[in-house]
């Protein structure tokens, strides 16, 4: 699997290399600028590109920038998006178009090797990754003054939150100690209330759910 990283620090870069490429990922390219990430996405094609929001030369979203701009000319390019702080623009951006895998967390989390290794793998299949503190804030913003969403049960908003972060319905019922089959009928409870259609994709449907909650303003 071909990766390519864009990170200004070198010290996190190089140990983000490291790091991946002990869990059997290539490094088709570590870059440190957005001009050199964008000819990187366009020229080595990679199958998941993990990328820091703030690049230079601007130190603002230049690396967002580029990987929507790449997602652009290559729709469905999985990208993982790093970053400091939980910038709700950013999420929304990134999951506006609604296909291919898609990822944010924060860079603490880059720190438990298992869970970062992991959401890498999970982009670039075409799944999700999304910072539970991203969830959270999403979830918060739209509970004040959406019907739809103030309709769930506490249990069902736990549910959507760990539906968010891509895990499946399996995942779900062994974190919260109960049956796929009680997961399923509040999947079900869930879209119904949001006005979703039901999906056994679990990818298109935390897309849609986040899509929803971001935008169904």
């Amino acid at each position: 699997m071909r990766v390519v990283l864009a990170e200004d620090l070198f010290l996190l870069r190089d140990g983000l290399v490291r790091l991946l490429q002990a869990h059997g990922f290539e490094i088709a390219a570590a870059v440190e600028t957005g001009p050199e990430l964008a000819a990187a996405l366009v020229e080595l094609d990679p199958d998941v590109a993990v990328v820091d929001v703030r690049l230079p030369p601007t130190h603002t979203d230049e690396g967002l920038q580029c990987a929507l701009d790449a997602r652009r000319k290559r729709p469905g390019l999985p990208v993982l998006v790093l970053s400091q702080h939980v910038e709700q623009l950013y999420a929304r951006e990134l999951l506006a178009d609604g296909t291919g895998g898609v990822g944010y967390l924060l860079k603490d989390r880059v720190f438990d090797a298992e869970q970062f290794v992991d959401a890498v793998r999970r982009v670039a299949a075409g799944g999700t990754a999304m910072d539970p503190q991203v969830i959270q804030q999403l979830l918060a913003r739209r509970s004040g003054d959406d019907p739809p969403l103030a309709r769930l049960t506490p249990r069902e908003r736990e549910v959507l939150e760990l539906m968010a972060q891509g895990r499946s319905n399996a995942a779900i019922a062994g974190k919260l100690v109960v049956t796929e089959r009680a997961i399923a009928k509040h999947t079900a409870n869930i879209f119904a209330k949001l006005g979703l259609e039901v999906s056994d994709d679990d990818n298109r449907r935390v897309l849609a759910v986040l899509a929803y909650l971001d935008h169904g303003r």
